[in-house]
């Protein structure tokens, strides 16, 4: 049960979003630019940095949502994905995509912790400013988005919904999502 009271039958952040309107929105605008706007990075590769950061935040609302959009998206029944969340690294991905990812992770631990080392990385294997700024922005706007989610105890749906989810996502985006 969420720590406020949110509408039944809408789980993580769409609650939220249903809950104060005019905040929802904003959210929603930005997770639309940032996954689905214009860019050099697919939407699944950026969903897959969104799941990515969320897997890493533990934050299994956005977690299974995202990472069913990146599914959708890249046209993967499970394996990508999957194998991006075990090691990206080893992940059967672009070596640019692993560079991001790995700025995307230190994000996640703090800001900070991005050092020349892994922009240099990043460059090498072909990551552009924009590609470089967009990760980051993509980062740090998934851990307020995790921290919304999980910092309001709100409800996660059964494993099964988050497929549909995804679908939905990868199809109509976000500002779809937004309650009605």
């Amino acid at each position: 049960m969420a720590h406020i009271k949110v509408p039944e039958g809408l789980p993580g952040i769409v609650g939220l979003l249903a809950y104060r309107p005019e905040t929802g929105k904003l959210l929603s605008e930005l997770a639309e630019v940032l996954l689905r706007g214009p860019s050099t990075l697919t939407s699944g590769e950026r969903e897959t940095i969104a799941a990515y950061v969320s897997y890493l935040n533990e934050c299994r609302f956005c977690h299974g949502s995202h990472a069913a959009a990146a599914r959708s998206h890249l046209k993967d029944k499970a394996s990508t994905v999957a194998a991006v969340m075990k090691d990206p690294a080893t992940a059967p991905v672009s070596e640019k995509l692993k560079a991001l990812l790995a700025v995307a992770a230190q994000v996640q631990k703090g800001g900070r912790r991005v050092g020349d080392d892994l922009v240099a990385k990043a460059r090498a294997q072909g990551a552009t400013d924009r590609e470089l700024h967009d990760t980051v922005l993509i980062a740090a706007a998934f851990c307020m988005y995790n921290r919304y989610v999980d910092g309001l105890a709100t409800v996660c749906p059964p494993e099964e919904a988050y497929g549909p989810i995804g679908e939905m996502l990868a199809k109509d985006g976000y500002l779809a999502a937004l309650p009605k």
